[in-house]
């Protein structure tokens, strides 16, 4: 986590600042719990509320004598709370602080991320609907293949990012929930009520059943999830990556004046921004393993899992915020160049139209397998830079016995491959 690939307000999450504030508040709120249970003095939740006070440098000096960080924690709260703070802490363990605080953390980053995954929807989506029917080149295996429209690109990862904030929804469910239920998780010293209490206070929802920590299942799924999103991420950064080529061209990142592409080569355009993505999705996805393996731990509980979280929680979300923020910029700024566009569908000479030719020969009675060495030899021509595919076809006598002229002109229409771009649309955005 560092501060070039950090925004503030995720950052802050994890500050030392918040993650005491939440233990205070958990804590507290047990009191209160306790309090109405009997099992702790009212005046004393009370107090706690109104002489609760933390000093994360203070926290941070008993934890070199104690070398555990909840204590410390509590005893620097006692230090100011006075003889009332003995009541804190009843009945709990230091997971319970530690697992329900990482699960409000983890929650308020979501909201973050699902706000930037909002941001990169709006720009998609009006990118989509700018480019609906400028008609491109569509590619499979980089190899020219048939035409498509540079907004279905767009609505492509439009989808694609909708259904990456579902997940994250869900995700965000499943990892918000609270854990006060003791050593091993069996409430023996502290009654289930609390943890409801304190659960509907920060917004969880009670752990079914917790063994001291709460199931790493839950985690590992939010990690994983955050690396969809990260190769998502990354698709979009490698599509932009490649129209950005010299040899393409059809769009590239917005270069702001005064900048600079290179220290050498002051002609350099480069997509620097789209290959940062991909390097930051590969560091979010590699986050996503460690958490997997956090889900098989010894027995009710061990703290292998600790110091895996202590880093990919906030490396994770820090660097998926960042890069969610990133791509949303570059999408809102992209340049596209609908000259080149066009120059690049018109490169083969109307070979983009050879399954049309090769389906309407079967239509007139020819075998497919005749029909596609009649196409492909006519193709293989256009491809060797010897002249026009129409032109081609029309001068080979098999394939004019079965396709007139006329008919053939019909066929190199480009309207063909874009008579459904509403209705891919009207799936996509609920409108044409």
């Amino acid at each position: 986590m560092i501060p070039r690939y950090s925004r503030p307000e995720m950052s802050a999450i994890w500050s030392p600042e918040n993650k005491f504030r939440i233990w205070f508040e958990i804590e507290a709120h047990a009191c209160d719990a306790l309090a109405e249970l009997g099992t702790v003095p009212k005046a004393a939740a009370q107090a706690i509320w109104e002489k609760g006070k933390f000093d994360p440098e203070r926290i941070d000096e008993i934890e070199l004598q104690t070398k555990h960080d909840v204590i410390a924690f509590l005893t620097n709260v006692a230090e100011n709370v006075g003889e009332e703070a003995r009541f804190m802490h009843q009945g709990m363990t230091s997971s319970d602080v530690l697992d329900t605080c990482l699960a409000v953390q983890l929650a308020q980053a979501a909201d973050i991320l699902l706000a930037d995954i909002g941001r990169l929807l709006a720009a998609l989506e009006k990118r989509a609907f700018e480019y609906k029917d400028l008609v491109c080149m569509g590619r499979s295996h980089g190899i020219h293949a048939e035409p498509v429209t540079i907004g279905l690109k767009f609505a492509s990862f439009h989808a694609e990012f909708q259904r990456n904030s579902e997940r994250l929804q869900a995700a965000r469910k499943d990892i918000a929930t609270c854990a006060i239920s003791g050593a091993v998780g069996t409430f023996a010293n502290i009654d289930p009520y609390v943890e409801e209490y304190v659960a509907a206070k920060l917004g969880l929802e009670p752990e079914p059943i917790s063994t001291q920590v709460i199931p790493r299942d839950r985690h590992a799924q939010f990690f994983a999830t955050l690396g969809v999103i990260a190769s998502s991420v990354e698709r979009v950064a490698t599509e932009i990556r490649h129209l950005q080529r010299t040899e393409v061209r059809e769009a590239e990142e917005y270069f702001s004046p005064g900048q600079k592409g290179s220290s050498a080569m002051p002609h350099k355009r480069n997509p620097v921004l789209t290959e940062n993505l991909t390097g930051l999705a590969r560091l979010v996805r590699g986050m996503a393993l460690p958490a997997m393996e956090n889900v098989a731990l010894w027995h009710e509980r061990d703290i292998s899992h600790s110091s895996v979280e202590r880093m990919i929680g906030p490396d994770a979300t820090v660097t998926l915020d960042f890069a969610l923020a990133r791509l949303a910029g570059v999408i809102e700024k992209l340049v596209v160049y609908p000259d080149a566009v066009e120059r690049n569908l018109n490169q083969l000479g109307g070979l983009v139209f050879s399954q049309r030719v090769l389906l309407a020969l079967t239509q007139a009675g020819m075998s497919r397998e005749n029909a596609y060495v009649a196409v492909q030899r006519n193709a293989m021509r256009v491809w060797a830079g010897e002249g026009d595919f129409l032109t081609f076809l029309k001068g080979d006598g098999e394939v004019s016995a079965k396709l007139p002229g006329k008919q053939l002109d019909d066929l190199f229409d480009l309207g063909y491959h874009t008579k459904h771009v509403d209705t891919i649309f009207k799936r996509v955005f609920g409108r044409s």
